[in-house]
């Protein structure tokens, strides 16, 4: 009998408003709540590639806390640089020392690393990158953490998007801080 690999599947894992926002009107993400309880070091232990755009990449794909930042802050982001890192660009090309930059077949690159043996892969955004995504149907799971803030005005989750998705609720996760988890499936 042979065994069936598990294809990876792209998460798209992020933290939202309950007014459907990713950040502020400012880009600020102050509102994030970072609660150990959330398990996201047991999120980042099952993938080991992030997908990011170029923007996000740029923010986000090399930072490093303060000094003085939570310890588990700090092991947080060691994990989220541990990972392999690709950056979904129309200008950037090549590859830095700590990522590769993907100008062009998006669907076969993606589905590409998808087909190699491996953990999970996390769709880290930003907007633009998600909806491509989703309008190509590249996203297997969504992981959205709710937060208790309603910010009024910033940038959404979901622009542009040309299709209805349907989805199907697999899990639900509540915790302390007010913040509820919500894991869909496309159906």
């Amino acid at each position: 009998m042979t065994k069936i690999e598990k294809r990876r599947k792209v998460v798209l894992d992020l933290a939202v408003t309950l007014d459907g926002f990713i950040e502020g009107k400012n880009g600020e993400v102050d509102w994030c709540i970072m609660d150990p309880g959330m398990e996201f070091l047991d999120f980042l232990n099952g993938i080991d590639i992030i997908f990011y755009g170029r923007k996000s990449y740029d923010l986000w794909g090399q930072f490093t806390p303060e000094t003085d930042a939570p310890v588990f802050e700090i092991e947080l982001w060691k994990a989220v640089h541990s990972k392999e890192k690709y950056v979904f660009s129309k200008t950037q090309k090549g590859a830095d020392s700590k990522a590769i930059f993907i100008n062009d077949q998006l669907v076969e690159e993606v589905n590409k690393l998808k087909s190699v043996t491996g953990k999970d892969i996390w769709l880290y955004g930003g907007a633009n990158l998600i909806t491509t995504f989703l309008q190509l149907g590249l996203v297997d799971e969504f992981r959205l953490s709710i937060h208790p803030v309603i910010l009024g005005d910033g940038k959404p989750l979901f622009v542009g998007l040309q299709n209805r998705l349907n989805l199907k609720l697999v899990k639900t996760k509540r915790f302390s801080s007010g913040v509820v988890q919500l894991i869909y499936h496309l159906e």
